[in-house]
């Protein structure tokens, strides 16, 4: 590590983690913030990959915990999509061949500008959901899970938005039942996931326990936050910046890396 732990350090980090809980709870993406800066602390980017997944894990541990509580959760339906995102997770987070990395971004902008424009047509879906209520996932949606999940063990950044994606407007679920479940999943195949980077020592204890805990306070906040009816407005549009910020961010390191 080439940066001292001061206590600026530390409040920053903790700052960036408030920050990513606080997203990832309500939308997704939030890793964009705190993978940067485990990187500028002087880690390399495989260890700032397994180090953040200590404060993924605990923040979605905890929103998954607040969301249940309050009756958003369906346990039964969540199972239902454990599996493959578990065989998709541990798949993306072993992945060790070449790949092509400006084309691998190109192609998640494209597919972030798209999930832009599904969701202001259809806004109704994302806050009330299906009207016919949200049905029970089916073999495609298996299929869909596992890419999904190989997507997130590979890299955190944005798994949460196309997670989402599945759950409304595959499954039919509203935002925030969808990101209840969102978090169960992502908690999920983060336990596998972590256990791989942890088995070849790509994990730092310290960072990343400290940035676990602006990860847990965010979550705990973000979960408040969305519950409250009045609230449902702006969890919507926060979604839509996160896209929008997430899609040009990858344009540009496709374009400029």
């Amino acid at each position: 590590m080439t940066h001292e732990l001061t206590p600026w350090i530390i409040t920053a980090v903790i700052g960036a983690g408030f920050l990513a809980g606080f997203i990832n709870t309500l939308a997704g993406s939030g890793s964009a913030i705190t993978l940067p800066l485990l990187v500028f602390l002087g880690l390399p980017a495989n260890v700032a990959n397994g180090t953040n997944r200590i404060g993924v894990l605990l923040q979605t541990g905890v929103s998954m915990e607040s969301f249940y509580r309050q009756g958003y959760l369906d346990w039964r339906e969540a199972l239902t999509l454990l599996l493959p995102t578990i065989v998709g997770g541990v798949i993306g987070a072993q992945v060790a061949v070449n790949l092509n990395e400006r084309a691998m971004r190109l192609a998640i902008a494209g597919m972030l500008i798209l999930t832009f424009f599904l969701i202001i047509l259809k806004p109704k879906r994302w806050l009330v959901g299906r009207e016919e209520g949200a049905r029970q996932p089916n073999w495609k949606d298996w299929i869909l899970f596992f890419f999904i999940g190989v997507y997130g063990g590979f890299i955190q950044a944005g798994v949460g938005i196309f997670l989402l994606v599945g759950l409304v407007m595959a499954i039919g679920h509203n935002l925030i039942r969808a990101n209840a479940i969102k978090a169960l999943l992502v908690l999920a195949f983060n336990v596998f996931a972590f256990f791989v980077f942890l088995y070849n020592g790509q994990v730092s204890w310290l960072l990343g326990v400290i940035l676990a805990v602006g990860n847990i306070v965010g979550a705990w906040a973000a979960v408040k936050f969305a519950t409250k009816e009045w609230a449902q407005i702006w969890v919507y549009r926060l979604l839509l910046v996160v896209v929008v910020v997430s899609a040009a961010r990858m344009l540009y390191m496709a374009l400029t890396g």
